[in-house]
């Protein structure tokens, strides 16, 4: 009974940590829960007896349970669970905990989770348990079941897909992100003012079928409709940002490098569900594609800023 108790109150001593190693590796608060909540039946199975470090036991056990969990996943060309569209009514319905899903999708960074869902199961837990638990390559490479040099390959390859392509200019990148943000300050105070003030007067805004599903058009039919003049659509922005209550999904909403130029990235909880897409012409915005099927989704790429 005394090895029970002790066992149970270092379980819980690393629940966090080990919380947090499966919420980085799956990028869903639900499956992290289950790979921990796995991990504490598999110690209750085991013979602790010899166990000298019973934390990076635990991260050991985490991580294969994440791992099988990623290739199952892979195997049969799942999403991550979850719809693929977060409208920002499921962050207020019932039984939802948008507060905790808030705190961690921000610990890691939604432009992030979005970026490692393009990884496969074996580089994206190289890259999170040494880039951002600092965990040595030859433990990775025995949960992989590989040798430390295989797995210090597989976390630079992660590496170099994370940090993407080239990206613009400093400069460049420094103008467009002045932009990109004062767009979306605009969009989330409902200052239409200050919409307009970064927005070319003939700018164009195009929203793709799936877009206009997600946002709730009846006629979408997945047919792509174009908005021409800024002051047209500007209107429409403001009023259908302070409808959707826009401040309080903003915290999912960020600006990310898309295709390497700064854009914006939707992605409740690290799920990622539009993007858009900016043209620029000096400091103004002369075009706006917002995108929302999957397909044309996974071949962009996404870079976090």
């Amino acid at each position: 009974m005394d090895r029970e108790i002790w066992l149970t109150e270092r379980f819980e001593e690393n629940r966090p940590r080990l919380r947090g190693v499966a919420y980085r590796l799956l990028g869903s608060r639900s499956e992290a829960e289950d790979a921990v909540q796995e991990a504490w039946l598999r110690l209750h199975r085991a013979d602790t007896a010899t166990v000298k470090n019973l934390a990076g036991w635990l991260t050991t056990v985490v991580s294969r349970v994440c791992l099988d969990m990623l290739r199952s996943r892979k195997s049969r060309r799942e999403e991550p669970i979850g719809p693929d569209v977060t409208p920002p009514g499921a962050l207020h319905s019932e039984g939802a905990d948008p507060e905790g899903e808030a705190l961690l999708a921000d610990s890691v960074g939604v432009a992030l989770l979005v970026v490692l869902d393009t990884l496969t199961p074996a580089e994206r837990l190289a890259f999170v348990l040494h880039d951002l638990f600092a965990i040595p390559f030859d433990e990775i490479g025995s949960i992989l079941g590989r040798s430390p040099a295989a797995a210090k390959q597989l976390a630079s390859r992660a590496r170099v897909r994370v940090r993407g392509a080239p990206a613009p200019s400093d400069a460049d990148q420094a103008r467009q992100r002045a932009v990109v943000e004062a767009f979306l300050k605009a969009a989330r105070t409902g200052d239409l003012e200050g919409l307009l003030a970064v927005l070319d007067p003939d700018a164009v805004l195009r929203i793709d079928g799936a877009a206009r599903i997600q946002f709730g058009a009846a006629d979408a039919a997945n047919s792509e409709r174009v908005i021409k003049g800024a002051a047209t659509w500007a209107k429409q922005l403001v009023a259908f940002s302070r409808a959707l209550r826009f401040a309080t999904y903003a915290r999912f909403v960020q600006p990310a490098l898309v295709d390497g130029s700064v854009g914006v990235i939707v992605a409740p909880f690290g799920r990622l569900s539009r993007v858009l897409i900016f043209t620029f012409a000096g400091d103004k915005v002369t075009l706006v594609d917002v995108i929302g099927d999957r397909a044309r989704l996974r071949e962009l790429e996404i870079v976090a800023l």
